[in-house]
């Protein structure tokens, strides 16, 4: 007997409870890649009037509850709305976003002050995480955004930020603006 691909993906899918990369169910399916993709476009299609949906995260798949559900979510789930970065979170998470992977040390010099407690408030947020050391004395940390960010800001990919003007670090308040009007419009969606 043939195992049907879409509801062995949603299997796959539903009982990971994350993300899983399309290179992962190439290799587990022995399957191609662009089969993968086809595969996935169907079961988004099937989920099109049910309270999950199917989300594209770079190259990998989640499923997730969609928006309009939120409310009855959070109060079936007795779950609290988390409490919104500040402008300094989010000029630090701009700067990272837009700059990755990058240094602590770089993050200060663009802004000005320590962002360590800022750094660390993002981590544990799970906003941006370690991405390795720069090969420089003392191996300083390299961080980057996560997964986490792209669904917490309604993108699929970091090349879908607005664009900036390169070298421009007098516009990271301006960036940390359109990140958090991204971010609101975003929170609209899961309302």
């Amino acid at each position: 007997m043939k195992t049907d691909l879409t509801a062995a993906f949603e299997a796959v899918l539903f009982s990971s409870g994350e993300s899983v990369s399309i290179d992962r169910f190439a290799l587990a399916f022995e399957i191609e890649f662009d089969e993968v993709v086809k595969t996935m476009d169907k079961l988004a299609e099937q989920l099109e009037n049910r309270g999950i949906k199917l989300v594209r995260l770079e190259n990998a798949y989640q499923l997730c509850s969609k928006s309009e559900y939120g409310a009855q979510i959070r109060k079936v789930a007795d779950m609290r709305r988390k409490s919104p970065l500040s402008s300094a979170g989010m000029e630090v998470l701009a700067v990272i976003a837009y700059n990755q992977p990058v240094t602590k040390a770089f993050i200060e010099q663009v802004r000005g002050v320590d962002c360590s407690s800022t750094v660390t408030n993002l981590v544990e947020k799970g906003l941006i995480e370690e991405k390795g050391r720069l090969e420089l004395p003392g191996r300083p940390l390299l961080y980057g955004t996560t997964k986490n960010f792209l669904r917490c800001f309604g993108i699929s990919d970091i090349k879908e930020l607005p664009p900036i003007e390169r070298n421009n670090t007098a516009q990271m308040p301006v960036l940390a603006e359109q990140l958090s009007a991204l971010n609101d419009l975003a929170e609209e969606e899961q309302e």
